[in-house]
């Protein structure tokens, strides 16, 4: 193996490794719509990249170790260990579930009287009934956070949408 081939699969195992982190990222992310087959892809790039980043990294190392006298010059030993670097951030970021880190639920949701609240008359509102009380989760209020947890008439109650 040569010099260019060495830095090529460096760069493809690095390149790889930081598509399988940041993609899904890129097309799961909230108030963006998604195509099916966008989403698809971005599903099973999910799946698969906790062992396509370990397979990415064990190949960039194993190669710089098989290939070690290639790397004579201080700067070519810093660019192979950048290059594993990388590596290691995204097989260790891909195990961190991101989606569930952004949305955190509302565990005490603050109401006002229907008459006093604000609302745009095409709002949309997440709406229940539960043993006579009533409660109205606006859309934009709870789009960040996706979960209201609530008690409604003595019944625990989630709202989600």
């Amino acid at each position: 193996m040569n010099h260019r081939r060495l830095w090529l699969l460096l760069a493809a195992c690095a390149g790889l490794a930081l598509c399988g982190a940041l993609y899904p990222l890129y097309v799961i992310r909230p108030f963006r719509a998604q195509g099916p087959r966008e989403l698809e892809a971005a599903l099973l790039v999910l799946r698969l990249r906790p062992a396509g980043t370990l397979l990415c990294l064990g190949t960039a190392a194993l190669a710089i170790y098989r290939f070690r006298h290639l790397l004579t010059r201080r700067s070519a030993r810093f660019a192979a260990a950048a290059a594993l670097l990388l590596n290691l951030l995204a097989a260790a970021a891909v195990r961190v579930n991101v989606f569930e880190l952004m949305f955190h639920p509302i565990d005490q949701p603050a109401f006002e009287p229907a008459a006093a609240a604000q609302l745009a008359p095409d709002e949309m509102v997440l709406a229940i009934e539960q043993r006579g009380a009533a409660r109205a989760y606006p859309v934009r209020a709870i789009a960040y956070h996706h979960i209201v947890n609530d008690t409604a008439g003595g019944v625990p109650i989630v709202a989600t949408y």
